[in-house]
């Protein structure tokens, strides 16, 4: 703002009041105009409507405009290509290759472009354990988006620790720098580009907030595995007794909605590690879609809209009453609220717990309407499930999505974030599963009575009584029967469920035309895992699905 025009801003006299000793000029950022350290929420606020990134809505939520790019640009991600990682990761359309003399030539654009420029500096952690957090520097261009980093990962306000703040990882997030295709070798001006020998992370031209979060979980993705740690994409709560679940699945899978369970605490609700004394969240806030979100359906989430420190981000309000409309989709699709953890009620405020998961759920979209809305699952049969990673992309969470669901598999429920190899992440889930006697369930929280169009997606409350069912033990000694063609186990019954509910084929109006549709499924699945069979035991490979031509 300054490198044209000269003023000071409403923070400008306390912008070193919480800097490191460790400053931008080490990481080769130098002749700024002015760095912002550590600001708290009310001061990034102000900054925020000084320099009109956002306007404040009714009850204070924090409104911002991402512009063009309303999710994220998945074909924009790379990783520099250097001899100390190369060989332990999972090379191909999620983990571009790209060139480390490339990599200095981008580096020293970037450096130029920000002279003159002002930035923002949070030093936080990423990982709520104390025994693996990781520290990590974030620099942005924008206010607000240094408002949504504190959002969403652990801080502090101890004055002698962030002077002393050394980063173990730097993102730098500037919307205003465009990367060039032909010269950068990029497939467009914007990109997202990690380098861990350098442990920098560099996120240009997209004001989208979700590449910076996305960006640490894609570096914790990498390298917690070395700390024997699983990292997951999944949302987390725990029981009364100790027992906790976790929810794995895309976004728009209920995640998030599933997991806010006023009768269990969260622990967070999209990235946490597994480690050998628990489960800990990456995160310290919520990143959750509000698209048509209600009070009745949702409540705990609805709630956060409605307080300052929210950012929501594309959502549509009115700029005479600040009333905002969660249900106008004009801009996007993927309308989202970061908000900090502490907003929801029943939270566990450490951010970890010192127990082992009772119940792994995968979460599928199924858009086709054939798959049960829940079934038990073997050790092999998880982790064949898991490395498929089958759902369907919701409209609005990636550019390029339409209206219509897209049936896709991502790896791990989480494919664009992982680093290594599936098969490294499902042995050492596969691991935990057994060592720790959990249940394993799959449930489908899309489409029933037919495809997306045809049919309706499953009632939220069928879901919600499935899984308290799951959680609370009720299905431990219900009888089941064996899936034909998944060979997985469907309840015959459960509690507060109609029993027609789950058989899938009963909704369908037209019984050969389900069997077809399912069948067909199981086709794209045995399709999808030849990808991953080369390093799978041969257990493993025949736990996925029969066609109908086998089994008659």
């Amino acid at each position: 703002m300054s490198k044209y025009l000269e003023f000071n801003t409403p923070t400008s006299k306390q912008a070193l009041e919480l800097a490191s000793d460790f400053r931008l000029k080490n990481q080769g950022l130098t002749y700024l105009d002015r760095v912002y350290w550590n600001l708290p929420n009310e001061a990034l606020y102000e900054e925020v409507i000084f320099r009109n990134e956002g306007k404040i809505a009714k009850q204070g939520p924090l409104i911002v405009n991402t512009g063009k790019h309303t999710a994220r640009a998945a074909s924009d991600k790379y990783i520099v290509l250097e001899s100390s990682t190369s060989k332990d990761i999972w090379w191909g359309s999620y983990n571009r290759p790209y060139a480390h003399e490339k990599w200095s030539q981008l580096m020293g654009r970037l450096q130029a472009w920000a002279q003159g420029e002002e930035l923002f500096v949070q030093d936080v952690y990423a990982g709520a354990d104390p025994d693996y957090k990781l520290p990590v520097r974030i620099i942005t261009e924008k206010a607000w988006h240094s408002l949504f980093v504190r959002n969403m990962f652990v801080t502090t306000n101890n004055k002698d620790e962030l002077k002393n703040f050394v980063p173990e990882f730097t993102v730098i997030a500037v919307p205003g720098f465009k990367v060039d295709p032909i010269y950068d070798g990029t497939r467009s001006d914007t990109g997202i580009i990690l380098n861990f020998d350098q442990r920098t992370a560099i996120i240009a031209n997209t004001l989208y907030a979700g590449e910076i979060k996305k960006s640490v979980f894609t570096v914790l993705n990498f390298l917690l595995t070395f700390q024997d740690v699983l990292p997951m994409h999944c949302s987390a709560n725990v029981g009364d007794k100790g027992d906790v679940a976790l929810f794995f699945g895309l976004s728009g899978t209920g995640k998030t909605t599933l997991s806010a369970d006023p009768k269990r605490k969260l622990i967070g609700d999209d990235e946490h590690g597994w480690s050998s004394e628990g489960v800990f969240n990456f995160e310290a806030g919520c990143y959750a879609k509000v698209i048509r979100l209600s009070a009745e359906q949702e409540p705990q989430i609805y709630a956060t809209t409605k307080r300052f420190g929210t950012i929501l981000e594309n959502v549509v309000y009115d700029p005479v009453t600040r009333s905002i409309d969660l249900d106008d989709d004009s801009i996007t699709e993927n309308t989202r609220a970061s908000y900090p953890l502490d907003f929801i009620p029943n939270v566990i405020p450490e951010g970890y717990v010192r127990s082992h998961p009772k119940n792994v759920i995968f979460l599928t979209c199924d858009a086709s309407g054939v798959m049960p809305p829940i079934a038990r699952l073997t050790p092999e049969q998880a982790q064949y499930h898991f490395i498929s990673g089958y759902t369907s992309k919701i409209a609005g969470t990636e550019i390029g999505l339409g209206i219509e669901p897209q049936i896709t598999f991502s790896a791990c429920f989480g494919g664009p974030f992982m680093v290594r190899h599936p098969f490294e992440y499902s042995e050492m889930l596969k691991q935990r599963i057994i060592k720790h006697k959990a249940n394993v369930w799959l449930v489908n929280t899309g489409w029933v009575g037919g495809r997306f169009g045809v049919g309706k997606r499953i009632s939220i409350r069928h879901t919600r009584n499935l899984l308290n069912a799951a959680l609370d033990g009720k299905l431990d000694n219900v009888q089941y029967r064996k899936d034909k063609l998944f060979g997985f186990e469907v309840p015959l019954t459960c509690p507060d469920v109609p029993e027609d509910v789950l058989y899938p084929e009963s909704s369908w109006g037209n019984k050969d035309e389900y069997w077809k549709k399912y069948d067909a499924l199981a086709a794209r699945f045995n399709e999808n895992f030849k990808l991953f069979e080369k390093g799978c035991s041969q257990e493993v490979i025949n736990a996925g699905p029969k066609r109908l031509l086998q089994i008659k």
